[in-house]
């Protein structure tokens, strides 16, 4: 409308222009104002039917799978890519919205053998597992990689196993006396529990869900919503695999599954048995070359291509635009080095937790690739390969999502890179308003803005403290999904149940939100909030 208003205006003085100009006919002043008229009148229906465009395509679903319509082009579409040639037989997820953060640190592509001695199973990885689960082991006790440490108090039937064989050192405890790590320390050859899997063939759905509670091949799967161990009593609508990981410095997963097509292969086989729906295959379109043959050529499952800025490579954003969920509905996912376990537990006859690590980060002498196992001792990992003369923070995972760990702790099970970066304990003299130190930053007020392809040795500085949470529209610019983020934060901090229902608390965990957290002004815990409000979903039913 603020638009409409000139044009009305022009249109109605357009009378009294030719009473003062006379003849109109010679007057080419009155020839130039109507052809202004008549352009500003046609803008402005365009203007309208591209809203009513938009607006419909919103209703009809049609914005959710491809971005936004219009009839007009932005300078992002004009000046994007063209698609890939080996990327237009199949669907294209196009994710505009979102931002690559270019932080120093890439690991090399290269693989060492990782001389790790210690490992850990961590009960608190895995939400819905009671804080204190029944131990079936004693320190001291000798265990075989695949041999059950723990079982869940209220659903006895799950083990969780042992990655490696050796030794039980150690049953660490946290507050309240929950146990927080089950420390093996490793043979230096390994043994492992021989295992008879079920023909899948000829299998029932029973029958391979318990050969997987009992040997360890459940704990590999989560469950939307809530990212939770999956109810094994209900059957998934779909299941979903990402082969990219766009998250800052993650591996590159067409080096990890190098070799290990045939497990992968078998484990998407496995999951094709566990739902009545899809297993869908998110591949990468972002390069110029295609993804390993590894991921092109499976078989069995609905492939679709994806490309576009992080958070494009999130499992949540593919279920959003693919197969979105209901509050009903159940969705289970998995990681790429999972789906090879889980298909080793076929090939192999064993549990072989075997984990590509990358080691990453402005801190870090040396990144690069270790070949080790899951539960790793993260200070055996980056022995020798950090900076010690100046204080670092080290995550179990990316520096967006991840968990901050020391030294002496483990890595996470479902992580497959640790970050090393500088602690940023010091304050700035107006650092926002002069910019002197170079940093990432999405806003175009900083040069950073304008050097896409320079990488920054970031450290954990939040350049302030925090702030009113106010409305900026910046969450949605980095959230490529149908939902208002701002919004759902302050349901759940009002604990409105229906309100964060209805703003789709469900599609989200804390990884989908995690760039929204670093572009925040407020400076709010963003992934904090969200996961109390799932919790409080979770209590409620």
């Amino acid at each position: 409308m603020r638009r409409a208003i000139p044009f009305l205006m022009l249109l109605t003085s357009g009378p009294g222009l030719f009473a003062q100009a006379g003849d109109s006919t010679t007057n080419p002043m009155v020839t130039i104002l109507l052809a202004i008229v008549v352009l500003l009148a046609f803008f402005a229906l365009v203007q309208v039917a591209d809203n009513l465009l938009k607006i419909e395509a919103r209703q009809l679903g049609v914005a959710d799978k491809i971005g936004e319509v219009s009839l007009f082009p932005t300078l992002k579409d004009i000046m994007r890519p063209k698609l890939p040639a080996y990327a237009k037989e199949l669907t294209v997820l196009e994710i505009k919205r979102g931002a690559d953060l270019p932080i120093a640190g890439v690991a090399a592509k290269e693989i060492r053998q990782g001389q790790v001695t210690r490992f850990a199973l961590q009960p608190p990885n895995w939400r819905g597992l009671a804080p204190i689960p029944r131990m079936l082991v004693q320190v001291g006790d000798s265990v075989q990689a695949g041999d059950p440490l723990f079982e869940d108090k209220k659903h006895p039937e799950m083990k969780f196993v042992s990655p490696v064989s050796g030794e039980v050192v150690a049953i660490n405890r946290g507050p309240k006396r929950a146990i927080t790590e089950v420390v093996l320390l490793a043979d230096k050859t390994q043994r492992y529990r021989a295992l008879t899997p079920p023909h899948l063939g000829s299998a029932k759905r029973e029958e391979l869900i318990e050969f997987l509670l009992q040997t360890g091949g459940w704990m590999l799967l989560r469950e939307r919503p809530y990212d939770r161990i999956p109810d094994w009593h209900a059957v998934p609508k779909s299941i979903f695999v990402s082969t990219l990981d766009t998250a800052p410095l993650a591996p590159d997963n067409n080096l990890v599954i190098q070799g290990k097509g045939k497990d992968f292969q078998k484990g998407l086989e496995v999951l094709q048995y566990l739902t009545t729906g899809k297993v869908y295959l998110g591949l990468d379109a972002r390069g110029a070359q295609p993804p390993a043959d590894e991921f092109t050529q499976a078989e069995g499952v609905e492939k679709f291509w994806v490309r576009g800025p992080h958070p494009s490579g999130n499992v949540g954003v593919h279920i959003h635009h693919i197969d979105p969920i209901t509050p009903s509905d159940k969705v289970w996912t998995m990681g790429v080095q999972d789906v090879v376990t889980l298909g080793r537990l076929w090939t192999e006859g064993r549990f072989n937790a075997e984990r590509v690590v990358a080691i990453t980060g402005g801190c870090v002498k040396q990144p690069h690739y270790v070949r080790t196992v899951v539960g790793a001792h993260i200070g055996e990992l980056i022995k020798d390969n950090y900076h010690t003369e100046k204080e670092v923070r080290i995550i179990s995972g990316d520096v967006l999502s991840g968990e901050a760990k020391s030294a002496d702790n483990f890595l996470n099970f479902y992580d497959d890179q640790v970050t090393v970066i500088a602690e940023g304990r010091y304050y700035e003299l107006l650092g926002w308003l002069l910019p002197f130190k170079p940093r990432i930053s999405l806003s175009p007020t900083f040069p950073s803005f304008f050097f896409k392809n320079v990488q920054y040795d970031v450290d954990t500085n939040m350049h302030g403290e925090r702030r009113a949470f106010v409305v900026t529209g910046q969450y949605e610019e980095v959230l490529p999904m149908d939902i208002y983020p701002q919004h759902l934060m302050k349901a759940i901090l009002s604990n409105d149940y229906e309100r964060m229902e209805g703003l789709g608390i469900h599609e989200l965990i804390e990884e989908d939100i995690a760039l929204a957290e670093f572009a925040c002004t407020s400076k709010q815990p963003l992934q904090q909030i969200l996961r109390r409000g799932l919790d409080m979903m979770w209590e409620q039913g």
